[in-house]
């Protein structure tokens, strides 16, 4: 044997080493066929519920101005402090991966002439956010997010209507065990004496505060009751609640919320501690949480200032937005779902002319909107009607060499065992009629 060339094993090398690193960024996962279809099932559901009521989609871009995030997330939040990934363009603009959608919606709402259109304004949106964390269960670098936004209305039935479309959307889903956490912290009249008093409260405790929330007390104080951390939970029981302080604006708007849950029957708790993550918000915020794993699964509130911090005129708006993955994540874990749309028919091809003429038979059965499988790559008939075997289909059209000169078909009926030959201008018409009789539906 000669030797092979000195590069061989150079060659062989790099391809290992080149193996080893092309992998997906930390946190960012390949979404595969199985998952997409699923993620498909929970589009639909998001989309009929947006068609029922009256939202319109809307699609921005990924990239958005660093600035965007910055006065409209908030320069005090974790999002922009910590998460945000930014990039500088050749030409000098600093952009950000968008980290969430409310702001990227409200300058799409502004530029685009859309807080002229009669109010509210109700849109929603489907797509990827990026956020630099830790990835952990169900939270991702990417992860997907469905958005339902609500402009130009203060009524406090806007606010109900959101945290409903989604306990309506999971409660489709099939996600039990439910309830609705719900709080206010108020309006930018009588919040800052809660902030102030909160402020006192959390410096007396300074020593038992972990180092993040020792930073929030100079920031933004309504930060420390989000913390997660142990050595804070506790503090947070003897905390100033804002529902002591609101004023009769916003005390009305609350007690009108929380009737109009009641008569809705919807399962909630006043959790005096839910204040969300983001620097907008104002008057109500809500999370919607699985009871038996203690898991939020969508959340949002109100933000009446936000659209006129991004330069627009005053607009009270209202909405949410839900993690797919975590949706993903609950339905494969506690329901069983068949994802894959089953053929009807499958077609068998046994040489190069039949292949050619089943070619002319599949558009003709996908244009009849007959979903039928295939398998032209397995030469033998035997494979092929193993893979239809498989599939559980109920009819099988071969076509051979003999059939393709006669323009004819085999048609195989798998679950009485008999087959008979039938013109192949006539397949579609015999296929529907059979599947009719079996009380098959054709897709």
């Amino acid at each position: 044997m000669g030797r092979r060339p000195k590069d061989y094993m150079k060659n062989k090398i790099k391809r290992v080493k080149m193996k080893s690193i092309l992998r997906a960024p930390k946190g960012m996962p390949d979404i595969l066929p199985e998952e997409n279809l699923l993620r498909r099932k929970i589009f639909k559901a998001v989309e009929e519920m947006a068609n029922f009521y009256g939202f319109g989609q809307i699609e921005t871009p990924i990239l958005e101005e660093t600035k965007l995030f910055l006065h409209g997330t908030g320069p005090t939040s974790e999002i922009v402090q910590k998460q945000m990934f930014t990039l500088k363009t050749p030409g000098g603009d600093i952009l950000a991966l968008r980290p969430e959608f409310t702001p990227n919606i409200i300058r799409a709402y502004l530029e685009n002439g859309m807080s002229n259109w009669s109010k509210p304004v109700k849109l929603f949106s489907w797509g990827p956010v990026f956020r630099y964390e830790q990835p952990q269960r169900g939270r991702y670098r990417q992860f997907w997010q469905c958005n339902f936004e609500i402009l130009g209305s203060s009524d406090p039935i806007y606010d109900v209507l959101t945290i409903q479309i989604f306990y309506n959307l999971l409660t489709e889903l099939k996600i039990k065990n439910l309830l609705i956490e719900i709080n206010t912290i108020g309006c930018d009249n009588c919040r800052p004496i809660w902030q102030k008093n909160l402020k006192n409260y959390f410096h007396s405790k300074q020593k038992f505060l972990c180092l993040d929330c020792k930073n929030r007390l100079k920031t933004n104080p309504l930060r420390t009751l989000d913390c997660k951390k142990e050595s804070c939970q506790s503090l947070k029981e003897e905390a100033p609640k804002m529902i002591d302080y609101l004023c009769p604006e916003c005390r009305k708007h609350f007690k009108q919320v929380l009737e109009f849950l009641e008569s809705m029957g919807l399962p909630y708790v006043i959790n005096h501690n839910l204040v969300r993550g983001l620097d907008y918000y104002t008057k109500t915020v809500f999370e919607i949480r699985k009871t038996d794993d203690n898991i939020a699964l969508c959340g949002g509130g109100r933000y009446d200032y936000l659209v006129e911090m991004l330069g627009g005129k005053s607009t009270p708006a209202v909405g949410g937005a839900a993690g797919v993955e975590r949706l993903v994540e609950l339905i494969k874990k506690s329901q069983k779902i068949d994802l894959f749309v089953k053929p009807k028919v499958f077609l068998i091809a046994i040489g190069e002319l039949p292949k050619q003429k089943s070619l002319k038979y599949l558009e003709l059965l996908r244009k009849a909107k007959i979903y039928t499988a295939e398998s032209f790559a397995h030469e033998s008939l035997k494979a092929q009607l193993r893979q239809a075997d498989k599939l559980e289909v109920r009819y099988v059209v071969i076509v051979g060499q003999k059939e393709a000169l006669d323009d004819t078909v085999i048609l195989r009926d798998m679950k009485a065992s008999t087959q008979e030959v039938v013109s192949g201008e006539k397949i579609v018409e015999e296929l529907k009629k059979r599947l009719k009789n079996d009380n098959i539906n054709i897709i």
